[in-house]
């Protein structure tokens, strides 16, 4: 096993690896691109993009070592961890994977058909930095087998299937989570712009995007719908167009009321989940009011965007650009895969 140091440096030279492959626009760039786009029309090049520099910002050396100051790490003989990947948006099992590899151990990885060009390509990059990273990735398609512990990602009906299939190892289990923001009345015209990258960012796909919108009983949602506007383009793509045009038809017919802007689709819904290009709307009278509901419903919830003093509450605009001890579900991942 190398040093954490030489990992850490290993992973260093990553980040400024995915930072030029980002500005140069190569021809190994067009070429990453349009077959992680070919593969799966959702990842476009904006977000392909988005996520490769978020990455690459958080690939740094004063990232990586602050992150990893907070663990003891032992040098010891490394151990198997077993990931499900999902992939509903770019990169989305990256930190799982960076997160076994950086405390020692190996990988034994399940990608997502939807999202495998994108980490395949990087983890050659990354055994290119640091070779001794080969024997220590190894990705499959068939069962997965002789490892130590195990993280899947994936639906409420998949986690059942994982609870019983994996009940007898070490194990998280990730299920459906949506993001929550709480509108006062008093935020400024940039955040509610930055809000609406909370929304829109990846279409709508992440468990980090907002799906559910508190406001206040008198608010006027015209000034939410005019922030909107900056992602009015969203409705040129066409799988996010086949998926308005049918909710709204769905919901027409179903005589379900509707604040429509062309684009998206405002639902008045007490649940969280909602499907791409609609947005759940909740009104409330006091804000403790909305943090008992949160509090509540803390396990169907991600995160919480918002200028509003609540728990666990982060700003607006910055809900898809997680640090590298924020961890999904809230369950520290690297924590759990030292304690072996």
């Amino acid at each position: 096993m190398v040093p954490l140091q030489q990992r850490i440096n290993a992973f260093t030279t990553l980040g400024e690896q995915l930072g030029r492959l980002t500005k140069e626009k190569s021809e190994a760039y067009h070429t990453l691109i349009g077959t992680a786009n070919a593969h799966n029309g959702w990842f476009t090049e904006e977000n392909i993009v988005f996520a490769l520099e978020n990455w690459s910002s958080a690939l740094t050396q004063k990232n990586l070592t602050l992150w990893t100051d907070k663990y003891s790490f032992t040098e010891s003989v490394p151990k198997t961890i077993a990931i499900v990947m999902a992939g509903n948006i770019p990169l989305v099992g990256f930190h799982d994977f960076l997160s076994v590899l950086i405390s020692g151990n190996h990988i034994q990885a399940k990608m997502s058909s939807s999202d495998a060009i994108l980490l395949t390509h990087i983890t050659k990059l990354l055994t290119t930095i640091e070779p001794s990273f080969k024997k220590a990735i190894t990705f499959t398609k068939e069962k997965l087998e002789n490892f130590d512990a195990v993280i899947a990602t994936g639906s409420n009906n998949t986690a059942k299937y994982f609870d019983h299939y994996f009940n007898k190892y070490p194990n998280i289990i990730r299920k459906n989570r949506n993001s929550v923001a709480v509108i006062t009345g008093k935020e400024s015209k940039e955040q509610m712009e930055a809000l609406a990258d909370d929304i829109f960012r990846y279409f709508g796909l992440g468990c980090r995007n907002v799906s559910k919108v508190y406001f206040p009983e008198e608010y006027n949602l015209d000034h939410f719908f005019n922030a909107m506007f900056s992602w009015k383009e969203v409705i040129n793509n066409h799988k996010y167009m086949n998926n308005y045009d049918y909710n709204k038809a769905v919901y027409l017919m179903s005589n379900i009321k509707l604040l429509d802007n062309e684009f998206m689709l405002l639902k008045e819904d007490e649940g969280f989940s909602s499907p791409i290009s609609v947005v759940m709307l909740e009104r409330y009278t006091t804000l403790s009011e909305v943090q008992s509901k949160l509090t509540m419903q803390a396990e169907h919830i991600q995160a919480v965007v918002g200028d509003c003093g609540m728990e666990n509450e982060v700003g607006f605009g910055v809900a898809q650009t997680p640090t590298l001890w924020d961890y999904a579900d809230g369950v520290d991942t690297l924590e759990f895969i030292l304690a072996l």
